[in-house]
C-alpha cells in the first residue's frame, strides 16, 4: 500500500498536486526518483523554479524541518538547484515553451523541435 506524498515531512497538498501533474503519485516514488530528479519533472513540466520549495523536498525526504537546511549544506543545495534549472532551461525541447506545450509534449501530442 503506498503513502501519499503529503505524508513526507514538509509536503503538502500543493506539492503532492503538482507532483501528481507529473504522474509522481506516491511518497514511495518520490523517494525513490530522489529530490533532484523529481524536482526536475516539474521544472520540465512547466514548474517555475523555487530554491525554497527544492530544499523543502530534500529535507522532508530526509525526514528533517524544511528550515533545518543552512550554511555550508544550503550552499551544495544552492549548487545542485541551479544545475538542474540551467540543464533544463538549457533544453531546446523546453526553452520558451508554455507549460501546456512542455504537457503536450510530455505525452506526445505535439512534435518536438
Amino acid at each position: 500500500m503506498s503513502q501519499p506524498i503529503s505524508k513526507i515531512r514538509n509536503l503538502g497538498p500543493a506539492m503532492e498536486a503538482a507532483f501528481a501533474r507529473v504522474g509522481i503519485r506516491s511518497a514511495e516514488q518520490l523517494r525513490e526518483l530522489g529530490t533532484d530528479a523529481a524536482y526536475e519533472q516539474l521544472l520540465r513540466a512547466g514548474s517555475r523554479p523555487h530554491f525554497i520549495g527544492y530544499y523543502v523536498i530534500e529535507m522532508g525526504l530526509q525526514g528533517r524541518p524544511w528550515n533545518d537546511c543552512k550554511g555550508k549544506e544550503k550552499d551544495a543545495l544552492r549548487e545542485r538547484f541551479d544545475a538542474i534549472k540551467t540543464r533544463v532551461a538549457s533544453d531546446p525541447d523546453i526553452k520558451g515553451r508554455s507549460q501546456l506545450e512542455a504537457a503536450l509534449n510530455e505525452i506526445g501530442v505535439i512534435e518536438r523541435r
